[in-house]
């Protein structure tokens, strides 16, 4: 009996110990690319394609993800995409996840204030990162997969803080922006108060989707900040019943419909609105 007990408690247990099915496959979700992104530095590109690419011959919109590694957000967006095309509440799309490494280099655009630069030396290179999205990441997607012409990009913290930068400083480079929590208190919310005055260079942006929880603030100062700027461009989504740590799953619903809206109806009992959409 003692032998038994041990054999069910071990992880794994001798009771639980199987032989492997000889026709057992591996599960595929994606292909991974690698990039050079500076010399001895390579970056992994995760693209996915939605249910039913391969069988015909339409083309997709492209969400560009950032801190897209399979061990960052990846694995959850496409999951939430899959499950709103089958809802019909986005559309499918084509997921290019795209790796960050050290985020405070790649996805912050200036070097902060004194005690930032102290604390976070290697911040402010983010001008870098988006001339390898624009210059190699889009490329190689647009020549390797059936791409709509329509696409989009996502990402939470500090992926929210280049998201909203590349929107003032580069908005031609994405179609749409979603920028959940954004980390715009950095460099005591520079890139915020700086957003009123970027807007009026006349270049065309497009929507923008802004959310922020219950992080202080600073944080919701910056959001508020950009989304004032941005008038009915902006979607803000100020959410304080959320923390950091939930927010993005809570949200990602919501922001791939305002990304890839479907145009469908549906009954308010099931949920699929988006508050400042409309």
């Amino acid at each position: 009996m003692l032998l038994a007990l041990a054999a069910l408690l071990l992880p794994g247990g001798l009771l639980a110990q199987q032989p492997v099915p000889q026709d057992a496959v591996p599960i595929t979700i994606g292909t991974t690319y690698y990039l050079d992104y500076a010399e001895g530095d390579e970056r992994r590109i995760n693209i996915y394609v939605p249910s039913g690419y391969a069988e015909s011959a339409d083309a997709y919109p492209v969400l560009y993800l950032i801190d897209g590694g399979l061990d960052q957000d990846f694995l959850h967006v496409v999951g939430t995409t899959a499950l709103n095309a089958l809802w019909g509440r986005s559309q499918p799309v084509i997921v290019v996840g795209i790796q960050t490494d050290d985020r405070r280099a790649e996805l912050i655009g200036d070097k902060g204030n004194a005690e930032e630069r102290k604390l976070f030396p290697t911040a402010g290179d983010a001008a870098t990162f988006r001339a390898f999205i624009r210059n190699k990441v889009k490329p190689l997607v647009e020549a390797n997969y059936r791409t709509s012409g329509e696409d989009a990009v996502m990402g939470e913290s500090l992926a929210g803080l280049f998201i909203a930068e590349t929107w003032l400083i580069e908005p031609g480079l994405f179609d749409k922006y979603a920028a959940i929590d954004p980390s715009l208190w950095w460099h005591d919310v520079a890139l915020g108060k700086s957003a009123a005055a970027v807007v009026k260079d006349g270049r065309r942006r497009g929507p923008i989707l802004l959310s922020f929880s219950n992080e202080g603030p600073m944080t919701e100062k910056g959001t508020r900040l950009v989304a004032e700027a941005a008038g009915d461009k902006a979607c803000l989504l100020p959410r304080d019943d959320l923390t950091h740590a939930t927010a993005y799953h809570v949200l990602t619903p919501q922001a791939l419909q305002f990304l890839f809206p479907t145009g469908a109806e549906f009954d308010a009992e099931w949920g699929f609105t988006v508050d400042c959409a409309g």
